[in-house]
C-alpha cells in the first residue's frame, strides 16, 4: 500500500460525514481489535472517484471486531443487541457488527466452502472476495485513521474487481459482479 493511496482513502473518509459517524461511535463502542471494513469504504472510495454522492449504494456499514474469548452466538449477539442503543439513527439499523473469531463456525454453512480460524480482523481482510473490497479502517483515540489493506489499495482506486487469488472463487462471484456492475459501471472486472 502506498502511502500517497492511503493518504487518498483517508482523505475520501474524511470527506464521508455518515462514515465519520459511524467511526467515531465505533471507537466508543469499545469493541477489541474493531475495523469497519468492505463496502462502507471501497464504495465511498468508488463514489468519489465517479462524483457520485459519497452513500451513493452504500446500503450498510461492516463493524468487525475479534474477540476469541466466548465464541459462542450469544455473546455476540450481546454486541448486536447493544449496539442498537449505542448508534444513533440511521446507523442503528445500518451498523452490521460480527465477531471473525466466530467466523469459521458457521462460513462453509452459509458460504459452501471450508475457513479455517482467524486470528485477528486484519487477518479476515485477506480472505474477502476481492482485493479492491479487502480494507478496513479504525479512528483511534488520538482521531488517527489506521487503513488496513492486505492486498493493497491499488485495485481500489483503479476500479478493479479481481478474484482475490489467495482464496477460491466465491460460489456467488457472478452475483456480486452484476451487483457492483450495476451501481458502478465504471469498475472493470479482471481475472
Amino acid at each position: 500500500m502506498t502511502d500517497r493511496l492511503a493518504s487518498r482513502l483517508e482523505e475520501i473518509v474524511r470527506r464521508a460525514p455518515r462514515l465519520v459517524a459511524a467511526l467515531e461511535h465505533s471507537r466508543s463502542f469499545g469493541l477489541a481489535d474493531w475495523l469497519i471494513v468492505s463496502g462502507a469504504v471501497y464504495q465511498r472510495v468508488w463514489n468519489h472517484l465517479t462524483d457520485r454522492d459519497p452513500d451513493h449504494g452504500v446500503k450498510d456499514y461492516d463493524l468487525v471486531y475479534f474477540d476469541g474469548s466466548d465464541l459462542s452466538y450469544e455473546a455476540e449477539d450481546i454486541q448486536i443487541r447493544r449496539a442498537l442503543d449505542h448508534f444513533p439513527p440511521p446507523l442503528d439499523r445500518l451498523v452490521e457488527i460480527r465477531n471473525q473469531a466466530r467466523v469459521h463456525l458457521w462460513f462453509e454453512a452459509h458460504f459452501g466452502e471450508p475457513f479455517s480460524p482467524l486470528g485477528s480482523t486484519a487477518e479476515a481482510l485477506e480472505r474477502f472476495v476481492a482485493p479492491a473490497f479487502s480494507v478496513g479502517i479504525r479512528l483511534e483515540p488520538d482521531d488517527r485513521l489506521t487503513i488496513r489493506a492486505p492486498h493493497g489499495l491499488e485495485d481500489l482506486f483503479a476500479m478493479v474487481l479481481r478474484p482475490n487469488p489467495h482464496r477460491p472463487l466465491a460460489r456467488d462471484w457472478d452475483r456480486i459482479l452484476a451487483s457492483v456492475q450495476a451501481r458502478w459501471p465504471e469498475v472493470r472486472v479482471e481475472p
